[in-house]
């Protein structure tokens, strides 16, 4: 192989290496059935620059779309799940879908389960931090919500009760 191409492809290795970003904190959610529902599993969050990679794998859901959100109050003491507040939205913008950059910081979309009641996601966002900061998600909460999330009325996107519960820690 010759110096030139030699180069060619060491430069192509390096820039490949440089933009990939080292994974940071990471947090976990323990789903529990809440609304007397069978809902469980396990939502992870892991820090990768300045965005947060999650996956969850939800199991005991009825087949179709169910909200999923990140909501405020790390508490789900409540057997409706009631007690974790709201959706996490730190800057106080308007319900929509994971994808838009106008969102609540705690809106993750909808899993779909299927004929099973199996639901996993694998997701990218924005505007979340694995830390206890002011975009911070641990110490807060995740919903499994009964229906889905329609991802644009505010607050909630009309996904009804909630069915699933779990701190994140």
């Amino acid at each position: 192989m010759n110096n030139v191409i030699k180069g060619a492809a060491c430069a192509l290795l390096l820039s490949a290496c440089a933009t990939v970003e080292p994974e940071g904190p990471k947090a976990t959610a323990v789903v529990r059935p809440a609304s007397g529902s069978q809902v469980h599993g396990e939502a992870r969050f892991t820090q990768i620059g300045s965005r947060v990679r999650v996956n969850a794998e939800i199991a005991g859901l009825s087949p179709g779309l169910h909200g999923f959100h990140i909501h405020d109050k790390g508490d789900c003491s409540a057997a409706d799940g009631m007690s974790t507040g709201g959706h996490f939205n730190p800057l106080s913008k308007k319900h929509g879908a994971p994808t838009m950059p106008d969102r609540h910081a705690g809106d993750l979309g909808n899993l779909t389960a299927d004929e099973y009641g199996k639901a996993t996601l694998a997701l990218m966002v924005d505007g979340i931090s694995v830390s206890k900061g002011t975009d911070g998600v641990v110490g807060r909460a995740v919903i499994v919500h009964a229906n889905a999330d329609d991802l644009k009325t505010d607050p909630t996107g009309n996904a009804g009760g909630r069915f699933g519960c779990g701190v994140i820690e």
